[in-house]
């Protein structure tokens, strides 16, 4: 048993010792915002913000400037109030709309929920949200529109100018997402060729100057001239003390767990926020504490503990419970993803947890594929969690790092369009017209090796034809899918492989974060549940396997007993359905073909050919292009018999090693037959010699 305690420096404290460098394994989240006034009427809940006493001087500068950047703390107000601001003044009279886009779904539907609140109003009508798989608005009557910002790109492909905008805000551009990268050098070029088109560029923290300078027409020393401008919006209106840990942490959950047990031994009444990685992290942390409030319970605590997850695919009715006030008897701590650190507000912060590390995706230029790799949390982020802790009153941040490794932590986040791969912004920037890639005003530009390999994708898989323009119908189609091309692929040609009822299931499954329920202490009966459904052919045709059963028995007690993901499975259902309109839109007919997994194998070749593998003489695994080491992920129903010889995988997931996960065993005869140009272009071996 662990028996690291850990030990935190308080402001102002020196470091007398040297500290090991901290490993370059971290993952970040995202804090909430805190709503301090609950018992007052909304209209005077609104003029408590901070934002407030800078109603009228946006609304001067969005009359004079065509593009405004807010700079505001998260719970500033500026995310719910500067719409209504507009809709008050007159701006979204006759056919204006205010679009307000968000990097999350969970943020754009309770952004929605609240501004319907306060404008009296249910949410479908004057305010509305849209989001993958989900709209929730009326065509004519609503004003004020939230929706994730891969909706609005979608928007783009029938409405290139978004005429039906009279306002666009883009919030928490700060974390410069592949959609908002994209977002942003779009909406640079519809400004140009409509003038009446006003947008809000709103962050919590962020290089304002790299924004204005991208917007900003004026290209003379006259600053009247200007069509870009800044305003800062104070937001923290209390301090928040940094408390740095004395030693580096070998184990930053189990080390939040014990700070955030100690702080409710040993602190003053006010809820707890902890930031962790990932939804296995949550869940486990989350486990543990609840185990520690029940013992705490019969022992008669006078101050309870009520312990709440929060990450992006917790359902919603699950999401809500972490923003529900509790009683002056009770102590709320949320253990959370990033979500929570700039997209959301969460009532009663008064104690932050950070573990000080985030989960990325990262495009790896040598094997050519996308892995989640646990990197240290920039100092921005860091300082936006902290944030979280002040809304109310004084409140304390612990870090779970040495103050001298902080002080080692890149200022920012790497913006995703340099570390990802680009084949689904490349699709989609082809659908909206934009010929040449690189010479497309990026606000960071992505790296020309990452659009090269992108665009040698997109032709290995048909949405490209010889002059790099999509192909129709097979590319225009593509693009129209809120998916990542492969998937989009492999929904698109099931038909030829007589499955695309099976495929439809299996792509459902697959935008569904753990299937399975984390079981911590229980392993081996989560293994035993989860050989139910295995098949030796590997992950896709499981999950095809879990869904045809639970689709015969909708039982939230039948789920639990194999430790499946209720409220999961209900959302791959409907994104199942969802699906299957688009396919039937494309004149795609319904094929099933029953128990024949080889053509279900062939056709997800076809598709994932790009992520293939074979089992080296050494025991590992070697991608096909580029003979990059992987292993099979302990949680694949591959790993419970031998080691197949060659492999499809969905992911990598990079921890103590790379790990494949979502994995299909193959023949490697087929990935000759369906993709003879990527691997005759793209290895030095042939396939079936290896």
């Amino acid at each position: 048993m662990n028996k690291f305690k850990p030990k935190f420096l308080k402001p102002g404290d020196d470091i007398s010792v040297v500290f090991e460098d901290r490993k370059d394994i971290y993952e970040t989240e995202q804090p909430a915002v805190y709503n301090a006034i609950s018992s007052l009427s909304y209209d005077q809940q609104r003029q408590r913000l901070p934002i407030y006493k800078y109603r009228n001087h946006i609304l001067y500068l969005l009359e004079n400037y065509q593009t405004v950047i807010i700079l505001g703390e998260t719970g500033c107000g500026k995310s719910t109030q500067v719409p209504q601001y507009l809709l008050e003044a007159g701006w979204l009279n006759n056919d204006g709309i205010i679009g307000i886009t968000q990097p999350r779904r969970v943020a754009a539907t309770m952004l929605a929920s609240r501004v319907s609140e306060e404008t009296d109003t249910f949410v479908g009508q004057i305010v509305g949200y849209s989001i993958r798989f989900e709209d929730c608005f009326t065509f004519g009557k609503t004003k004020i529109k939230y929706m994730t910002e891969g909706m609005l790109i979608n928007e783009m492909m029938a409405d290139p100018l978004l005429r039906s905008y009279s306002v666009l805000m883009l919030d928490e551009i700060h974390e410069r997402s592949l959609n908002s990268d994209i977002i942003l050098g779009l909406v640079k070029k519809i400004i140009k060729k409509r003038p009446s088109l006003k947008l809000i560029i709103s962050s919590a923290t962020f290089e304002a100057e790299t924004i204005y300078k991208f917007f900003n027409k004026n290209e003379t020393q006259d600053k009247t001239k200007d069509t870009a401008v800044i305003i800062s919006v104070e937001g923290r209106n209390y301090p928040v003390d940094i408390h740095y840990s004395l030693q580096p942490v070998p184990d930053y959950i189990k080390a939040s767990v014990d700070t955030a047990i100690k702080i409710h031994l040993n602190e003053n009444p006010g809820d707890i926020l902890i930031f962790l990685t990932g939804q296995d992290e949550v869940e486990h942390a989350v486990s543990v504490l609840i185990d520690y409030a029940r013992e705490q319970k019969m022992k008669n605590d006078s101050l309870k503990m009520f312990v709440v997850p929060l990450y992006g695919s917790l359902p919603m009715s699950e999401q809500v419970k972490a923003f529900k006030p509790v009683a002056r008897a009770v102590r709320k701590i949320v253990v959370s993803t990033n979500i929570a650190e700039a997209s959301v507000t969460i009532s009663g912060i008064a104690y932050v947890i950070d573990c000080c590390f985030v989960k990325l995706k990262c495009f790896n230029m040598h094997s050519c594929t996308d892995s989640l790799v646990i990197v240290p949390v920039s100092q921005a982020s860091a300082e936006q969690r902290a944030g979280r802790a002040g809304r109310v009153r004084s409140g304390k941040a612990y870090r779970l790092c040495t103050e001298e490794d902080f002080l080692k932590l890149p200022p920012y986040t790497v913006p995703e369009m340099q570390r990802s791969n680009l084949a689904p912004v490349i699709l989609q920037l082809k659908a909206l017209g934009i010929e040449n890639i690189l010479r497309f005003s990026f606000p960071s530009a992505p790296p020309s090796k990452h659009v090269i390999s992108a665009i040698e994708l997109l032709y290995a898989l048909g949405a490209l034809d010889d002059n790099g323009a999509l192909t129709s119908p097979l590319g225009v189609q593509m693009a129209e899918f809120p998916l990542h091309p492969m998937f989009s692929k492999l929904l698109l040609v099931s038909s030829e492989f007589n499955c695309t009822e099976e495929v439809l299931s299996i792509a459902a499954m697959l935008q569904v974060q753990n299937v399975f329920q984390v079981a911590p202490g229980r392993k081996l009966e989560l293994k035993r549940a989860k050989w139910k459904f295995a098949v030796e052919e590997g992950d896709f045709i499981t999950l095809l396997n879990v869904f045809k059963a639970f689709s015969k028995n909708q039982n939230k007690h039948w789920c639990e007993q194999n430790f499946l993901n209720y409220k999961g499975l209900l959302r791959a259902m409907e994104i199942r359905l969802q699906l299957s309109k688009l396919l039937k839109k494309f004149k795609v007919p319904d094929a099933a073909n029953k128990d024949d997994r080889d053509s279900l194998r062939k056709c997800i070749v076809s598709a994932f050919f790009a992520n293939a593998a074979y089992l080296h003489y050494t025991g590992v695994y070697k991608t096909v292009r580029g003979e990059h080491t992987l292993h099979i992920h302990p949680e694949s129903v591959v790993s419970f018999s031998k080691q197949p010889k060659w492999v499809i995988f969905n992911e990598v997931l990079h921890t103590t090693k790379e790990y494949m996960r979502d994995i299909t065993v193959i023949e490697p005869h087929w990935l000759y037959e369906y993709a003879p140009h990527y691997y005759q272009y793209g290895t030095n071996r042939e396939v079936g010699m290896q």
